[in-house]
């Protein structure tokens, strides 16, 4: 892409805030995006062959979404977590196996969508976010859902085409969570807390294509009690 092209991006974007340049190949993040740093409320570079995004990130302040979807992304900076107004972070299909030890201070996220990556965890990192609405893991590598997990105050967990075979009973515990799919994981009947059924927020639990029949489920104790759970919350949306 010609410096033309990127100037008239770059023009655009300063009248409104928004640097969207998908599918075009890039494979580095535009360093004269930071001109910007103090304008842009949404940068979107899906779909490129990005490898790092660099530490100069942490100058964007005002950013409040940022979207990295099927890039290159092994890794990411310390200096994101410096974005403290950031609610939603898209970064599905790179190859990502962890995130930043400071993950914790984007106290703004609402949004953050990691499917698709090379997790082998729930990141820890996730329990101190405040505002976290969704989280989506699906299509990692995570084995097992460790304690840590209790403290999440996200409503919905997306936990679909893991390798889950154990789940911390913790999980029922979490203040705000309506929402946990666990489709396709390697889950016994057994591994299912007992608690998500019977003393959680938990209404609809999504958990097709384990190692158990569906049928089973309903025969477990506290199912009647979901099911109370479940039906209210539909009616509440019918």
């Amino acid at each position: 892409m010609g410096n033309s092209a990127l100037k008239a991006h770059l023009e655009t974007a300063q009248k409104t805030g928004v640097f969207q340049l998908t599918g075009k190949g890039l494979t580095e993040f535009p360093e004269d995006l930071q001109k910007l740093a103090s304008n842009l409320r949404t940068i979107d570079l899906s779909n490129n062959k990005i490898e790092l995004l660099p530490p100069l990130i942490g100058k964007f302040s005002f950013l409040k979404s940022l979207a990295l979807n099927n890039n290159k992304l092994t890794a990411l900076p310390e200096e994101l977590c410096k974005l403290k107004k950031l609610e939603t972070l898209h970064l599905n299909g790179n190859h990502l196996r962890q995130l930043p030890a400071a993950f914790g201070q984007l106290s703004a996220l609402k949004t953050l969508s990691l499917s698709g990556n090379q997790l082998r965890t729930v990141p820890t990192q996730l329990s101190g976010l405040r505002h976290l609405d969704v989280v989506d893991l699906s299509k990692n590598q995570i084995q097992n859902v460790p304690d840590t997990v209790g403290e999440l105050q996200a409503i919905e967990l997306n936990l679909n085409q893991n390798q889950i075979s154990q789940i911390s009973v913790q999980i029922s515990h979490c203040p705000r969570l309506k929402v946990l799919r666990l489709e396709e994981n390697c889950l016994e009947l057994s591994m299912l807390p007992q608690s998500i059924l019977s003393d959680s927020q938990i209404s609809l639990l999504a958990v097709e294509g384990n190692l158990f029949e569906i049928k089973k489920l309903r025969e477990l104790e506290g199912y009647d009690k979901y099911m109370e759970r479940y039906t209210a919350t539909k009616k509440k949306f019918a």
